[in-house]
C-alpha cells in the first residue's frame, strides 16, 4: 500500500507538466498566427520570401486616379517615398468615406505572389489635417479696446 500512495504525487507532477506544456505551446503559436506587422511599402519589397508568409500593415497615400470600385471591393495604388504598391481590397465592409485619392490609407493583408497586397482591412485619414484656426490679426485690438479704462 505505502507504493500506490508514493506513486500518486508523481502522477499529478507529470500532468501538471504535460499540460502546462500544452498550454504554453498552443499560447505561442496561437499569437504568433495572429501577429500584424506593420512594414512601409519599401520594406515589404525587400522582404524577400518572407513577405508571403506574414500578415501584414502597410500604410501610405492613395495614388491619384487609381481608385477602381466595384460594390464593396476597391483596387487601388499606394505611394510612399517615391514607391508603389497595387493593392486589392476585399473586404465585407466598403472602404471608408474618407478614402480618397491622396487621403493616407492604412491596409491589414498578406503580399501576394503576384505583387499585389491582398488587404481584408482598410483604414483611411482625412487628407486635410484638423486645425485650430488662425487667430484674428485684430484681435488683440478688440482684446485691448473691451477692457475697462483705468484712471
Amino acid at each position: 500500500m505505502a507504493n500506490a500512495t508514493q506513486k500518486s504525487p508523481l502522477k499529478i507532477i507529470v500532468a501538471t507538466v504535460v499540460i502546462l506544456a500544452a498550454v504554453a505551446y498552443l499560447a505561442f503559436t496561437g499569437n504568433s498566427d495572429n501577429k500584424q506587422y506593420y512594414v512601409t511599402i519599401g520594406e515589404l519589397q525587400g522582404m524577400g520570401n518572407k513577405a508571403y508568409v506574414r500578415h501584414l500593415r502597410v500604410a501610405g497615400n492613395v495614388a491619384p486616379g487609381s481608385i477602381h470600385r466595384e460594390g464593396t471591393y476597391v483596387d487601388f495604388d499606394l505611394l510612399e517615398q517615391g514607391r508603389k504598391l497595387s493593392v486589392s481590397y476585399k473586404g465585407v465592409e466598403p472602404p471608408p468615406d474618407t478614402f480618397k485619392d491622396d487621403s493616407q490609407a492604412l491596409a491589414v493583408g498578406t503580399y501576394g505572389k503576384d505583387g499585389v497586397f491582398h488587404a481584408t482591412q482598410l483604414q483611411a485619414k482625412c487628407a486635410s489635417k484638423y486645425a485650430p484656426a488662425a487667430p484674428a490679426a485684430n484681435a488683440t485690438a478688440t482684446t485691448a479696446s473691451a477692457l475697462p479704462a483705468t484712471r
